[in-house]
C-alpha cells in the first residue's frame, strides 16, 4: 500500500501562478482511514501494532479527570430556581431577546456553582471533574500505526521506519509540557518494523475508557497532495493575492487549497477555532511542525475536543525534544 500521489492539480497550478507561495508549500499524505481488518504489518487506524512480545505494555498512572457529583442544598436549588423564573419573567413578551441578569443574581450563581463546571438540573447536583491517580495505571490503546513507506511526508530517525501512535483512552488536564489541553495522554513511539520479533496480540483492555477514545480498527488509502498554510500564516499581501487566484479559478484558498482536512501526517495546521496560536518547542524555544492530525468522526468512530481534531507537533530542531499536543 504505498501513497498515491496526485498533482493535486489546483494547488500546483496556483504555485505556477505565484511562486512567491513555493516555500509555504508542504508534502502531506491524506490517511483515509476506512473500515477493514489490519494486520500488524499494516499501516492502520486502531489495529494490533508490531509489537515486541518480550516489550512491557505501556500503562498511564494518571492523574485522570474523573466525574465527582454533589447535591445541591434545598435552599441553593430554590435560589436558582428564582434566578431562572425572574430572568423569564423579564424576557417574556420580547421575542427574540437575550436572557438578562443581574449583578446579585450572577454572583449567587457563582458562589453556588462553587467552581463546578456544570450543574446537572435534573438531578441537581453540582458536576466536576478532578484528578485521581490510577492504580496501577490504564492500558494505552493503539491509536495509528505508520510505516514509512506509505506516509514519505513525514521525517523519520534515522535507522525507523515505523511510527505508533498510543493514547491513554481517560481524560487528562495539565499534561506536563501541554497549554491548555483536555483529552487523552498520548505516546509516539518509533521502531525499526525488522527488529521486531514476536508480537504481542492481544494487548489488555483498559477499564472504564472514555467510549470516544476507542478507535475502531481501519485500514488506510494513502494519498499525497500539497498543503498550503492557513490564511494567517502567510504576508498579507501574498494572501490577497492567492485569494484572488483562487477566485478567478472558481475555487477557495481556505476551503480548497490549505490546511487539508481529515487524518493526515505532515502539512499544515487550520486555526478554524481560534486565531493563529504557534506551538513553541518546550525545550527549545523553536517553532514547532504539524506531524500529525487525528479528526473526530469517520469510519474510526473517534471524538476528540468539541469533536474536532488533536494536532501533535514536533520539534525541527531535534526530534528528541518533547512533543505538543492542540486541539481545534
Amino acid at each position: 500500500m504505498s501513497p498515491v500521489t496526485t498533482p493535486n492539480a489546483s494547488a500546483a497550478a496556483l504555485l505556477a501562478a505565484i511562486p512567491d507561495l513555493a516555500p509555504y508549500a508542504r508534502r502531506v499524505t491524506l490517511l483515509r482511514p476506512r473500515s477493514g481488518r489490519p494486520t500488524p504489518l499494516d499501516s492502520h487506524v486502531g489495529g494490533p501494532l508490531l509489537w515486541p512480545a518480550d516489550e512491557p505494555w505501556p500503562v498511564c498512572e494518571g492523574p485522570h479527570l474523573v466525574e465527582v457529583r454533589e447535591k445541591l442544598s434545598e435552599a441553593d436549588r430554590e435560589t436558582w430556581q428564582q434566578i431562572d423564573r425572574a430572568m423569564r419573567e423579564r424576557r417574556a413578551g420580547r421575542a427574540n431577546a437575550a436572557y438578562e441578569i443581574t449583578q446579585a443574581e450572577a454572583e449567587a450563581q457563582t458562589r453556588i456553582m462553587d467552581g463546578a463546571g456544570m450543574l446537572d438540573m435534573i438531578t441537581w447536583e453540582l458536576v466536576r471533574r478532578v484528578p485521581e491517580p490510577a492504580v496501577p495505571g490504564v492500558p494505552l490503546v493503539a491509536v495509528l500505526q505508520l510505516r514509512a513507506q506509505d506516509v514519505p511526508a513525514l521525517p523519520w530517525p534515522e535507522g525507523m521506519d515505523l511510527l505508533q501512535v498510543l493514547w491513554c483512552p481517560r481524560e487528562h488536564s495539565d499534561l506536563p509540557g501541554q497549554s491548555y489541553y483536555w483529552g487523552p495522554s498520548v505516546e509516539l513511539r518509533h521502531r525499526c518494523a525488522a527488529s521486531v520479533t514476536g508480537a504481542l496480540l492481544q494487548p489488555p483492555l483498559p477499564v472504564d475508557a472514555v467510549a470516544s477514545y476507542l478507535p475502531r480498527p481501519c485500514v488506510l488509502d494513502p494519498l499525497e497532495v500539497v498543503d498550503l498554510p492557513d490564511g494567517d500564516e502567510l504576508p498579507a499581501g501574498l494572501l490577497a493575492r492567492a485569494e484572488t487566484w483562487a477566485e478567478g479559478h472558481d475555487t477557495e484558498y481556505h476551503r480548497d487549497l490549505s490546511c487539508q482536512e481529515g487524518w493526515k501526517a505532515g502539512g499544515w495546521p487550520s486555526w478554524h477555532l481560534t486565531d493563529l496560536v504557534p506551538v513553541d518547542c518546550p525545550a527549545c524555544g523553536a517553532r514547532t511542525r504539524l506531524l500529525l492530525t487525528v479528526d473526530s468522526g469517520g469510519d474510526p468512530d473517534l471524538s476528540v475536543g468539541r469533536h474536532g481534531e488533536l494536532r501533535v507537533f514536533t520539534c525541527p530542531v531535534d526530534a528528541s525534544h518533547p512533543f505538543r499536543l492542540n486541539l481545534q
